[in-house]
């Protein structure tokens, strides 16, 4: 959660205010340093974290390949990971052209957090009844 949570700090709380009550000339190098603090904790933090921890939750549920093919939570997982993958992949390309091209970065950077919203969309689907 703090991939998304950390996504929507930034998208919901802290660019709405340095918009409007930072000048532009000092709001683009304060959103840059904070976008590569954020990326910086995000790769080496919390990516890895979520991938072991989802390793291990997988391993043990007794999820195999199979299981994807399955009705219901295999089905629900295998959305999930497409969701994960792809808010990996549209960081990943929102960060290489936040810089350069940034009225393409804008429409990556809200895809990107849609996709992580439903992640945790269906990672609540995904807990098991009576556990919450």
């Amino acid at each position: 959660m703090g991939w998304v949570g950390g996504q929507l700090l930034l998208s919901v709380v802290v660019l709405p205010v340095l918009r409007a009550e930072v000048a532009p000339e000092v709001r683009g190098p304060l959103v840059r340093m904070t976008a590569r603090r954020f990326a910086f904790v995000a790769n080496a933090v919390l990516l890895p974290t979520l991938l072991v921890t989802g390793v291990a939750l997988a391993t043990h549920r007794g999820v195999t390949f199979e299981t994807f093919g399955n009705p219901g939570y295999g089905r629900l997982l295998g959305l999930k990971l497409i969701f994960v993958a792809a808010s990996v992949v549209l960081a990943a390309v929102h960060g290489s052209l936040a810089t350069s091209r940034p009225r393409i970065a804008r429409p990556l950077a809200i895809a990107g957090l849609a996709s992580s919203l439903m992640i945790v969309v269906f990672a609540t689907a995904l807990v098991p009844r009576g556990t919450a």
